[in-house]
């Protein structure tokens, strides 16, 4: 079958859609991105949490927990305050009491550029960019101007998604934390049930979070139930899920050393495989209580608040673009039988 790609609409928004491998993908440049659908038809099986009979309203008002958005400033400001090594920003609370964070930034609301699409023998492509400055609402609260640019490839190998960072203010260091809120559809595989699913999700530490969600700064020894994901016998959903966060490992994936997580269809055997570039050193797994058909197994650079942290930055994963300089990711979806 040819690869191809083609301007489309899904649910009201304006997207390319890519075909190739046995795959589609629809990414959404006007919801920040975000690939909104993402299909293994061969092999019937529906990545992300995806509703065909949504607007563009409900994706826009929610755009954190469907499909693949990319948050930056991802997950919590302590009381708005971000601390780099040059200024002290204060980010708008939008994280209501007891909590008073700020939560997850701005870029996967903002309409991005489609610079082109494409494919030949071998894939189909897609590259987005957003140009962030005084421009943006958001600007007045971080008055560093970036670029971010974004590649999706789809072919046999599934879909790659990279992003590069690239700082242009000149003068200021731009604070680099970045997290995928990537929504797992339960069940993924067609005709699956969501107690059949299981997660293997290679972990380190945890990472112990206090009753607003941020950091105690202790790292504390795995228990029973944080084990389960380490040995993939985690049930994702039908029970709840609430920010478990830890450091990041490897995993084995048919004798390959594998940086990512598993989702497995136990009926079918059917494994949804999630590979991240070694930037994501925490993974953060959350379900929205459990019954509402989705989990969330997100990677993160940094942990929560990590630029206000005492941690030492190799700790934390906290990282600062120099101007001119650009920081790069790198992820992967794929299925295996």
């Amino acid at each position: 079958m040819k690869n191809t790609t083609s301007i489309t609409e899904l649910c009201g928004l304006s997207c390319v859609k890519l075909e190739a491998g046995g795959y589609e993908a629809y990414i959404a440049n006007e919801v920040g991105s975000n690939v909104i659908r993402l299909r293994d038809n061969k092999n019937g099986m529906e990545f992300f949490r995806f509703n065909k009979d949504n607007t563009a309203d409900t994706i826009k008002q929610s755009a954190e927990v469907w499909g693949l958005p990319t948050l930056y400033l991802p997950n919590r400001f302590a009381d708005g305050v971000l601390k780099t090594s040059d200024a002290v920003y204060q980010l708008p609370v939008n994280e209501k009491a007891p909590y008073n964070n700020h939560i997850h930034g701005f870029l996967h609301k903002r309409c991005h550029e489609v610079v082109e699409h494409d494919s030949d023998s071998n894939c189909a492509w897609v590259k987005t960019r957003y140009v962030y400055d005084e421009n943006d609402e958001f600007f007045q609260y971080l008055p560093v101007p970036f670029v971010v640019e974004y590649t999706f490839t789809l072919s046999e190998n599934g879909l790659e998604q990279n992003i590069v960072f690239t700082n242009t203010s000149g003068t200021k260091v731009l604070p680099m934390s970045l997290a995928s809120h990537t929504t797992i559809n339960a069940p993924f595989a067609d005709g699956g049930r969501e107690e059949d699913i299981r997660l293997t999700v290679p972990i380190g530490k945890k990472c112990e979070l206090n009753e607003r969600c941020l950091p105690t700064e202790k790292l504390k020894a795995l228990t029973m139930w944080d084990l389960e994901y380490k040995n993939g016998s985690k049930c994702p959903v039908l029970q709840v899920v609430d920010n478990d966060m830890y450091i990041a490992e490897y995993a084995d994936l048919d004798g390959d050393k594998f940086h990512g997580i598993i989702a497995e269809d136990t009926a079918s055997g059917k494994k949804l495989c999630y590979e991240v570039s070694e930037e994501y050193g925490f993974w953060i797994i959350w379900n929205d209580r459990g019954f509402n058909h989705y989990f969330c197994p997100e990677p993160m650079t940094a942990m929560i608040d990590a630029p206000n942290l005492s941690l030492p930055a190799d700790v934390t994963g906290y990282r600062e673009i120099k101007p001119g300089q650009s920081f790069e990711t790198h992820e992967r979806f794929f299925t295996k039988l």
